[in-house]
């Protein structure tokens, strides 16, 4: 039998509720599961559904039963289609390249792209195209086109900053809207931008941490998807920040991962709802 996600984002209004359950019914439809949230006047719905049915009638009525500004969205569960943007640092695209190998991962990835070949012995040994890209003697604009031209030849899901230590023009996220998930090796909304851990060494911080988000086109401060911490002291140095936050940045970006992949991430205004 197969499983389908419904995702609801509209305008709250009373009898929301019975509207959506009554034509899941009428189409003969199972909910497996089901959230919903309300928050600034906003209604957030997703369910998850069994069964088979016309998917294109079920989606006009639905439109029709709800207001025409609504935001609804029918995945048939999935594995996503990822690519990866990746720089010198292994351990966030080590532990994805790992997930994906032991079939955990709930998304295939269809390639890595970096801007230095370092990397590429690494993601071949898991048989995945890698492309080195490289930034030098050529402008910003020539080498994200190089990217994007790449990226065009996929139907992609998702884009995955993998500790990808460039930062993306307003253009380039424009053509992948709240597609693309970075980790910044800091607890957001503190110590934004290059090195963090050395800016929180110098202010004497007693935890760290890391955050997921969606890429915007303002520096690390897009829509927050998952965080973590760890708890240091005066003992850290700076290096040390860096290398025990190493383990905290790849635990908060797999859990970003599944999240998206399994579509339990609404977005409104910068802010995430998550089921």
């Amino acid at each position: 039998m197969n499983e389908f996600i419904l995702k609801i984002f509209c305008d709250d209004e009373k009898g929301l509720i019975y509207k959506i359950s009554d034509l899941i019914f009428s189409f003969n439809l199972n909910i497996i599961k089901n959230n919903e949230f309300v928050s600034d006047g906003k209604f957030f719905f997703r369910a998850i559904l069994e069964g088979s049915f016309d998917e294109a009638k079920f989606l006009d009525t639905l439109r029709q039963k709800l207001a025409k500004n609504s935001n609804i969205e029918l995945h048939k569960r999935a594995k996503k289609k990822i690519a990866i943007l990746a720089t010198k640092e292994t351990h966030c695209l080590g532990d994805i390249l790992i997930k994906h190998y032991s079939k955990e991962l709930l998304a295939d990835i269809e390639l890595v792209i970096s801007n230095h070949s370092d990397l590429q012995n690494l993601v071949e040994l898991f048989g995945i195209k890698f492309h080195t890209v490289s930034h030098k003697d050529i402008s910003k604009e020539e080498h994200e086109a190089r990217i994007l031209e790449l990226l065009s030849k996929y139907k992609l899901d998702y884009i995955v900053l993998a500790k990808y230590m460039r930062i993306l023009s307003p253009e380039f996220v424009e053509k992948y809207e709240n597609k693309i998930i970075n980790i910044h090796h800091s607890f957001l909304p503190a110590f934004i931008g290059a090195n963090p851990y050395k800016q929180a060494f110098e202010r004497g911080v007693k935890i760290i941490g890391a955050t997921a988000h969606f890429v915007n086109d303002m520096l690390d401060n897009g829509p927050i998807i998952t965080q973590g911490v760890i708890n240091i002291n005066h003992d850290y140095s700076w290096q040390d920040m860096k290398r025990a936050g190493q383990s905290v940045e790849k635990d908060v970006l797999l859990k970003a991962l599944e999240l998206a992949f399994e579509d339990r991430i609404f977005i409104h205004k910068n802010k995430t709802v998550i089921f």
